[in-house]
């Protein structure tokens, strides 16, 4: 019996392949991997499922990911949801704001191969 079986964690990416990619890595470690392809798909979701984690994209179409933040943390549950940024870029001011809104980390994913954003949702769901 896998240890994340009962874990649930959402990506929140609109590049496809990545997106792709970052869910086949979770379920293959036994995690109940959700998807969506933009901020108001994600924010819907996330408020619905309850994730215990969300890796959420900066840079989207419809809703980034800091508006998806903002909104995410007017709902009661949103308040401490556990959240990971995901970024191409890496822009000390949009950093600074989303720590501001308790997220735990912020990965620029030129920085990050799949095997180290998949074990960084090992420890967060594990609360290390």
């Amino acid at each position: 019996m896998n240890h994340y079986s009962d874990k649930k964690v959402l990506v929140i990416e609109d590049d496809r392949v990545l997106r792709r990619v970052i869910l086949d890595n979770l379920k293959s470690e036994g995690f109940m991997a959700l998807e969506a392809e933009d901020g108001v798909i994600g924010l819907e979701t996330a408020l619905r499922e309850h994730p215990d984690l969300m890796l959420v994209d900066v840079v989207m179409p419809r809703m980034d990911g800091i508006t998806m933040l903002e909104k995410l943390r007017e709902d009661e549950w949103g308040k401490t949801a556990n959240v990971m940024m995901l970024t191409n870029l890496s822009d000390t001011e949009k950093i600074a704001y989303a720590s501001k809104k308790g997220v735990s980390d912020y990965l620029v994913k030129a920085d990050w191969d799949i095997a180290s954003i998949i074990d960084k949702v090992k420890q967060k769901v594990r609360g290390v």
